[in-house]
């Protein structure tokens, strides 16, 4: 359990701290960082080429490559207008549709219901000020950053079950591929600049490496409906972060919004647990 939370610390402090970088770079170029920092993180670590690769197993693995990659660009687009909380909560649509949509159970449409209406409370409603209202393409960003990460839980299962650990940097890989070109256009020559690098760097491990290995940890010891239901506290976590980094704050409103689509995540686990 702690091993978890752990791993949501780092991920949320790490995307804070990415948050700082977009004036110099822009969200394109703190994404390609990321990204690419984390692949050759992880093919030193899992060392792909050892396996004998074919052009076959370039479709199902740059597919998933590029929802991940599509992913990070639009969530990092996405915390650029609107409080990081709020972007991971919009953001939770997306396995939470995965988990509905394999459910066979009529309740789980309860949670379906509970998310809807937080997400309705961060539209913004007659008569409320305008200046806490939510960048609607900040939102737009985060909603369609779910959508993908809904693409690449229905993606990595699949790479997952095919090719085990060395589906990860080999996605990583076709990650950098569809994230680097956006960075390079937008950055420049910025991303060459010694301290940005070593930024980047920090980035990569803050919100990649040393969370993926947390999680990978508490995995083998924690149930996997009590994984979950740990893993939607995220949007908690990363709202207190953007309070404390970036000294973000939300209306009661978004709080609100934030707390009912955690707990739509948590009773689709919840759920999926009973089954």
């Amino acid at each position: 359990m702690l091993a978890l939370l752990g791993s949501l610390v780092s991920l949320a402090v790490g995307t804070s701290f990415a948050k700082s970088l977009f004036p110099a770079l822009g969200a394109e170029g703190t994404t390609a960082y990321r990204i690419v920092f984390s692949m050759l993180m992880l093919m030193v670590v899992f060392r792909p080429w050892r396996r004998k690769w074919v052009w076959a197993d370039a479709w199902p693995l740059g597919l998933y490559g590029v929802t991940l990659g599509a992913m990070n660009l639009l969530f990092y687009s996405a915390i650029k207008t609107i409080p990081f909380g709020v972007a991971i909560a919009i953001e939770f649509t997306g396995p939470l549709a995965v988990a509905v949509w394999t459910s066979k159970k009529p309740s789980d449409w309860l949670w379906v219901a509970l998310a809807a209406i937080g997400l309705g409370l961060l539209l913004p409603l007659p008569g409320s000020d305008a200046t806490t209202a939510l960048d609607p393409w900040g939102m737009l960003f985060a909603l369609s950053a779910g959508m993908c990460w809904a693409l690449y839980i229905v993606f990595g299962q699949r790479v997952a079950l095919r090719y085990g650990s060395l589906a990860t940097p080999l996605g990583m890989l076709a990650a950098a591929f569809v994230v680097a070109p956006f960075g390079v256009v937008h950055a420049g020559t910025a991303l060459l600049d010694p301290q940005w690098l070593w930024a980047g760097l920090a980035v990569a491990l803050l919100s990649s490496a040393i969370p993926y290995a947390l999680e990978m940890f508490a995995l083998n010891h924690l149930p996997k409906n009590t994984f979950s239901i740990l893993l939607s506290l995220e949007p908690a976590v990363g709202a207190l972060a953007g309070w404390l980094v970036l000294a973000e704050h939300l209306t009661a409103m978004q709080g609100l919004a934030i707390v009912m689509v955690m707990m739509a995540s948590m009773g689709t686990a919840w759920t999926a647990g009973q089954r």
